[in-house]
């Protein structure tokens, strides 16, 4: 198994640091409103990597925050006249609800920043013995250049990065920032403002920066070293760049020996942002679409790769995952009409050919997460079903195929049997009445009202099992 590790920017052999266990760390969202879009693609696209990893026998510690203290939540709270507790409870639940839609499995722990700020004032502490960090009027900065690799995450130097800082020494005083070192230096811990919250620490009262958090909860949950540290690539920096430089001179050991960043999800092929009226939520989305259509898109293109969201290209996916849910329905109903009896030596022959359907999926999740070509080796056993499978065939023969097939969709978290959706009593009610009509050979009136539901976004289609229905 191969990734492209953003550290050293080329494909690498993975080596868990103990073998037969990963420790993998994620960034998680701010939980001030609704998650967008843009934070579905590192949940999803990580989500399926954690599913291959214990696919191929890992044990794998997986850990996401929620950061539950920032700028944002604080915004919302004030503006609704509530603890910013309120507002960060509320958004992780809404947040757990779009995850589930989009089949997204719980992480090992999902630990939250308010919650570890006895660990951030520790490590700050640290920091500021070992002379890697100062405090000035409450504040505590982290001296970057004494960290002699920043940048080496994201291969900036530190000249690019003073030429940047000279323009914004203005700003800088205007910001009340002017008690900085140097210009480059970062925070870690801030005084609080009136209305905001805070914690008592040796400096002042106040909360910690954001990248002190992401470093104490990774170390607490997975230890000074990690496997896996990914995100999106927006974090490269400043974020995870931070990350490194406070950790390692907290701890002296490498802080991660494989970074993995998504590329960004664009909307139209432009940048999502609410000023552009392009801006959506996964609640929409999956309102509109369902979370098993946009997980489906999303893995339809490599994770470093650019995504271009657009309706067409969602319809597009929708279509694509309809052929697949199709033939496991197909595989079903041969199940269930198939004859009873051991394989014949044709369907044991044939059976052999699944292999190849298999190799080809995990040659492409081995070749750095490819999941583009996985989806096109389970397009290849969809043709291999629809066309070997019949109801001539054995019972075995037909369960063997969809099991193959249930297995490979479950590594990339696309479920097969869909969930018992209930029906709207009134359309239930119409489509019991068109039952009954038939059966008096009343058609025109059968007709009637398969077309009424079609207006009302059901399909009906009829099968040996009776009449099975969609939403579309």
């Amino acid at each position: 198994m191969r990734f492209y590790n953003t550290l050293t920017r080329k494909k690498e052999e993975f080596v868990p640091i103990t073998p037969g266990k990963v420790s993998m760390y994620v960034c998680g969202p701010t939980v001030y409103n609704l998650i967008h879009i843009g934070n579905a693609r590192p949940m999803i696209v990580f989500d399926t990597l954690r599913r291959y990893l214990e696919y191929k026998g890992y044990d794998v510690n997986y850990v996401s925050n929620f950061t539950d203290v920032d700028d944002k939540i604080i915004k919302a709270a004030n503006e609704e006249g509530v603890d910013p507790e309120v507002i960060s409870t509320r958004y992780i639940a809404e947040c757990k609800k779009d995850m589930e839609a989009m089949n997204i499995k719980p992480a090992t722990t999902h630990p939250l920043a308010t919650k570890e700020i006895g660990g951030m004032i520790k490590m700050i502490k640290t920091l500021i013995d070992k002379d890697y960090a100062y405090e000035s009027d409450g504040t505590v900065y982290f001296r970057t250049r004494k960290f002699k690799e920043y940048g080496k995450l994201s291969h900036k130097n530190i000249e690019e990065l003073e030429s940047g800082h000279r323009k914004e020494k203005e700003a800088i005083k205007v910001t009340g920032e002017e008690q900085k070192e140097d210009p480059l230096d970062f925070v870690l811990w801030k005084p609080k403002k009136e209305g905001e919250p805070f914690w008592k620490s040796p400096w002042s009262e106040g909360r910690p920066g954001w990248h002190i958090e992401c470093s104490v909860m990774a170390g607490k949950y997975l230890g000074k070293t990690i496997d896996i540290h990914g995100g999106g690539e927006d974090l490269v920096f400043p974020h995870h760049e931070n990350e490194i430089a406070q950790s390692e001179c907290c701890n002296g050991v490498p802080f991660a020996n494989y970074w993995l960043h998504n590329a960004f999800l664009q909307i139209d092929k432009q940048k999502m942002s609410k000023s552009l009226g392009n801006f959506f939520t996964v609640r929409e989305i999956c309102n509109e679409y369902s979370g098993q259509i946009l997980r489906f898109f999303t893995l339809t293109a490599h994770y470093r790769s650019p995504l271009n969201f657009a309706r067409e290209i969602m319809q597009s996916a929708a279509n694509s995952l309809e052929r697949i849910l199709t033939a496991a329905d197909k595989l079903r109903s041969v199940i269930s009409a198939a004859k009873e009896g051991e394989l014949s030596k044709e369907e044991t022959a044939k059976l052999e050919e699944l292999k190849a359907f298999r190799k080809k999926f995990e040659e492409a999740m081995d070749d750095d997460i490819n999941t583009a070509d996985a989806i096109t080796a389970i397009f290849d056993l969809v043709k291999f079903a629809n066309v070997e499978v019949t109801s001539d065939g054995t019972k075995a023969f037909a369960s063997a195929v969809l099991d193959e097939l249930t297995q490979l969709c479950d590594i990339l978290g696309i479920v097969l049997e869909a969930k018992e959706e209930e029906l709207e009593p009134e359309l239930a009610a119409l489509i019991e009445e068109r039952t009954a009509a038939k059966k008096v050979k009343d058609f025109a009136r059968a007709d009637a009202i398969r077309a009424e539901l079609l207006e009302k976004g059901i399909e009906l289609k009829d099968t040996r099992e009776g009449v099975k229905w969609k939403r579309i």
